[in-house]
């Protein structure tokens, strides 16, 4: 019987899916620069689509016919889907690009300066209107101390209370 578990929990990998819908964002008060650092890894391919879907016409995440124009999509895209408060003030996110590793990208933003945060409430829909059961793990480090949330469909934000 766990064989035949195992063998229908591996199909998906067989066909070249992935089975689950989920991007991992770590986030870090820098204290010296006054800044939240933010590191995004997401399935290129689920962004690919989303841009695509998004966009209207078929993106090519990896060999993209105008890099630059890719660029300023994944930048609007990621600067609508992500926001952090602080006070119930909207914090200005810059982009700063990204990586490519295997069947995910890193992408990387940074916040204004601000002074360190004893609450943050973060709004991250990522991808939940193309693959509505994405989830997105964030992890905010202050002070090397870890605080987690997880959004999705029917709950895009949430609040972290930091020490």
């Amino acid at each position: 019987m766990l064989a035949i578990k195992l063998l229908v929990a591996l199909i998906p990998f067989w066909l070249g899916m992935h089975p689950f819908y989920i991007s991992l964002t770590d986030m870090v008060y820098n204290e010296t620069n006054q800044t939240i650092e933010i590191a995004q890894k997401i399935f290129w391919d689920d962004l690919e689509e989303a841009l695509s879907n998004k966009n209207g016409d078929r993106i090519n995440f990896l060999s993209p016919e105008k890099p630059e124009a890719l660029d300023l999509l994944i930048e609007e895209y990621l600067l609508t889907h992500n926001a952090i408060l602080i006070q119930g003030d909207t914090l200005t996110l810059r982009y700063l690009g990204h990586e490519v590793e295997a069947d995910a990208a890193w992408f990387y933003m940074e916040s204004e300066k601000i002074p360190s945060p004893d609450q943050v409430t973060i709004y991250n829909n990522l991808l939940i209107d193309d693959f509505p059961q994405q989830q997105n793990i964030i992890n905010f480090y202050k002070n090397r101390n870890p605080k987690s949330l997880i959004t999705r469909k029917d709950k895009t934000s949430g609040i972290l209370k930091l020490d």
